[in-house]
């Protein structure tokens, strides 16, 4: 008797809670919340559940830190893993081709071209991961594992015409990937929700700069 989708969830949940490591920008958490936020936008975009929540399950199975090398690998890696997860679980095939896809597609890094409503669903719920007021807790804890400054005390917006680097700076991130990401959002229903999440980290950095002395000019 073959699993409903319902069923499969529970499967691939209980794979993720064994597999998830210490990053905590990447933790059982954070794929709880890409789920959630896939299963909103697939609703919304009329997107097949049937490959988004596998690919949302497992987009990150294997997790290549930021600073490594094979950083642009990783989505690649992570849809290698999950199609050999799903093969040995006894998962339904004819969807692999789409959730491989959807997985590998993801990637800021990786560059791949969205080619169905499905992988921009998946691509789109994981990028607002990373905005927003859980995109802050975020980028400041990756900046903190990394061992990077907080920001640039004279010009922590480089709006005096700093060179931004967040390799050294994690305020920088803000402004070299971020926001850059809010503009890649494919869905409608993933813009409306990224203009919002925009708006929270615009907040938060004008009360930052009222803290440090510094205008933060949007």
């Amino acid at each position: 008797m073959q699993k409903s989708l319902a069923e499969w969830e529970k499967v691939f949940e209980a794979h993720i809670q064994a597999q998830a490591g210490d990053d905590p920008a990447h933790d059982y958490a954070h794929f709880l919340r890409v789920v959630t936020t896939a299963r909103r936008l697939a609703t919304s975009e009329g997107a097949r559940l049937e490959v988004v929540l596998p690919a949302a399950w497992l987009h990150d199975l294997v997790n290549v830190p930021k600073d490594d090398p094979r950083r642009s690998q990783a989505s690649r890696l992570s849809a290698d893993a999950a199609i050999e997860f799903l093969r040995r679980e006894g998962f339904p095939e004819k969807d692999f081709a789409e959730i491989r896809h959807a997985i590998e597609a993801h990637s800021y890094s990786a560059k791949i071209e969205v080619k169905s409503k499905e992988a921009a669903v998946v691509q789109d719920a994981d990028r607002l991961d990373g905005l927003g007021a859980i995109g802050i807790a975020r980028v400041f804890t990756v900046g903190g594992l990394l061992n990077r400054t907080l920001y640039e005390p004279g010009d922590p917006f480089g709006s005096g015409g700093r060179r931004l680097d967040d390799l050294v700076f994690t305020l920088d991130h803000f402004f070299v990937k971020l926001f850059k990401t809010a503009e890649t959002l494919l869905t409608a229903a993933g813009r409306e929700e990224g203009k919002r999440r925009v708006e929270t980290m615009k907040n938060y950095l004008a009360s930052f700069g009222r803290e440090v002395g510094k205008e933060f000019l949007g």
